[in-house]
């Protein structure tokens, strides 16, 4: 582990951090590009492989950055990057609510929450395209992810146990002729 690292993993998370407007998943197309991309700290492969494991473990789907950190600088960099991605927008946002609560009856807050609300679902979707495109069956994944989108425009109360056996009875089918 070097100390230029521990530095790099704070100048890729701290930043994204502060710009995860809408969540987690509206920072994973940039994680990508810096990491894969720009950095060349992991390949295509890994970050698809770390960004299934961040998702199929409990907790945050954001545990990205420490696999992500893990992977780079050991335990020191897991937490590095762990503490990078949440403490700076976990202080933010405790302060923009102490600040803003009290105007929460204004136009201009009623504005903000509503004009913000675009921008999270734009990175969102961003993050989704990019894991496409990393993806080995392009084909197959987006018509999977659009199917899903699909799914739950039309029954919008349909249950997430309900789509997951339902992917994995897909995804099995699709399997059985390679391992069956």
């Amino acid at each position: 582990m070097k100390d230029e690292d521990l530095v790099g993993l704070l100048a890729v998370f701290v930043p994204f951090s502060l710009m995860s407007i809408g969540g987690g998943a509206s920072i994973i197309a940039g994680i990508q590009s810096d990491v894969v991309g720009v950095r060349g700290w992991i390949t295509a492969r890994e970050f698809v492989e770390l960004f299934a494991i961040s998702r199929a473990a409990p907790g945050p789907g954001t545990m990205l950055a420490t696999l992500v950190g893990w992977h780079i600088a050991g335990w020191t960099g897991a937490a590095v990057a762990s503490l990078a991605l949440f403490l700076p927008s976990s202080l933010l946002c405790y302060a923009v609510f102490r600040l803003s609560n009290a105007h929460r009856e204004r136009a201009w807050h009623r504005a903000m929450r509503e004009g913000l609300a675009p921008v999270g679902t734009g990175l969102i979707i961003a993050g989704v395209i990019s894991l496409l495109r990393l993806s080995e069956a392009v084909l197959l994944s987006t018509a999977l992810a659009f199917g899903a989108g699909v799914l739950l425009l039309l029954f919008p109360r349909l249950s997430p146990i309900a789509l997951i056996l339902g992917g994995g009875c897909i995804a099995a089918g699709l399997a059985y002729p390679f391992f069956g």
